[in-house]
């Protein structure tokens, strides 16, 4: 048995071809994250993995949507959102494939 801590891993990401990580692989990534009321992310896409979050706790604006507990989104590649956490936030993110460096700003990927 081996045991962690969350606050160990960058940005709450444990599974993926990062370092730190339980499990090394390029076929996928996990993250649970936790996001203070306001934090923002600029808009991005993907162009190689689907990224797939859940919001656990709390609300976030997506896609000009608001998402609550409960809420699933799937973004395929290509498809740009931003996020902003309407209240403290709580996600789990899944990544497939895990692909490091797949981080298109909207206005810088030209």
């Amino acid at each position: 048995m081996n045991e962690f801590n969350l606050n160990d891993f960058v940005r709450g990401w444990f599974v993926g071809g990062f370092d730190p990580s339980i499990i090394k692989t390029t076929e996928v990534e996990v993250a649970v994250q936790s996001f203070e009321k306001g934090a923002f992310e600029a808009e991005h896409c993907h162009k190689v993995a689907t990224e797939i979050t859940v919001i656990v706790e709390g609300a976030a604006k997506m896609f000009g949507k608001v998402y609550t507990a409960g809420s699933i989104i799937e973004i395929k590649p290509g498809e740009y959102t931003s996020f902003e956490a309407l209240e403290d936030t709580k996600t789990v993110v899944v990544k497939y494939p895990g692909a490091l460096n797949d981080k298109y700003l909207k206005d810088c990927d030209k």
